[in-house]
């Protein structure tokens, strides 16, 4: 490739993975890559190692790098302030911190009884709105992922959000409790794991004590032969993601004329729509992971491109 052609590198590094992607002066995707190379999970030499592998053949002495994501956290490498809601694309592009080589987008942050804090997911809402400029009437988008994001968009500024700590949750309950200590057994059909994530979803309607309260059902039912052991993880997520949306929903009932979309990867936010569908309402569109788009259109609001 043309190296006087590439005019962006632009980083989403996270806690435990790293993407990156090159861009050309017209604003398309020249390559793209992806590493477990999280801040939680660098290699020998920490972050400019890192950077140097994701980044191998792509610099020059003039390409700009752009960063979003827990790079700019106080565990990361240049902890940035975070920017309190309600923001705009432009007051965001204004905060990128450039106090070194690699600028970095700031986080966000919501104050009232629930504090709340975000870094990443706001370059992911820029892209959504790049994409569907409508958008910036009015929209909650959903965010699937280790810490969940509901985000309210209104008049074109991000308003508020609410994080649910649902993937987080799912991986400590398979990986440290007795949830995941299940007796062995043989991989369970599609159809049973789909059945097992929809009866989760369902049972997550029904609640009426405490989440904490029905977790265990996952141990119990396949102790009692009322679901296969192959499933019970997907009975978990079921549980644990229609536990979200039942309660994401009722930020949904405020916002009357939001759009509702869902932002990441196909795989998760499938399971998600799925989800809506099962507790009754419309399954909201899909719109992939956009954290590429959006980063591209905050190194331009910067200033950061290549003219």
């Amino acid at each position: 490739m043309p190296r006087n052609n590439t005019t962006l590198i632009a980083l989403d590094w996270g806690t435990s993975s790293l993407r990156a992607w090159l861009f050309d002066r017209n604003g398309d995707v020249l390559d793209t890559r992806a590493t477990d190379m999280g801040i939680l999970h660098l290699p020998e030499g920490g972050f400019p190692a890192a950077l140097q592998t994701v980044t191998e053949g792509w610099v020059t002495t003039s390409t700009p790098i752009l960063a979003c994501g827990m790079i700019g956290s106080r565990n990361g490498w240049r902890e940035v302030p975070y920017l309190d809601c309600p923001v705009s694309v432009v007051d965001i592009a204004q905060a990128i911190d450039r106090a070194a080589d690699i600028a970095i987008v700031p986080g966000l942050r919501v104050g009232g009884a629930f504090s709340d804090v975000m870094r990443g997911e706001e370059a992911q809402v820029v892209g959504a709105l790049a994409v569907r400029p409508s958008l910036a009437d009015g929209a909650v988008m959903i965010l699937p992922g280790t810490h969940s994001k509901w985000a309210h968009v209104s008049s074109g500024r991000i308003v508020s959000f609410r994080t649910y700590m649902t993937g987080e949750l799912f991986a400590v309950l398979t990986r440290h409790s007795i949830l995941g200590r299940l007796p062995p057994d043989c991989e369970s059909p599609e159809s049973a794991r789909d059945d097992a994530f929809a009866r989760g979803v369902l049972a997550a309607r029904e609640l009426e004590a405490s989440l904490s309260a029905h977790l265990f059902s996952t141990r119990s039912l396949v102790l009692n032969d009322r679901l296969e052991p192959g499933a019970a993880r997907d009975y978990l997520s079921g549980l644990l993601i229609g536990d979200e949306v039942r309660s994401g929903t009722g930020l949904l009932a405020t916002q009357r004329d939001a759009s509702t979309v869902l932002i990441g990867e196909p795989a998760l936010t499938a399971r998600y729509a799925k989800a809506f569908t099962l507790l009754g309402h419309h399954a909201p569109e899909m719109l992939g992971n956009t954290a590429a788009a959006g980063l591209l259109n905050l190194a331009r609001a910067a200033g950061l491109l290549e003219t």
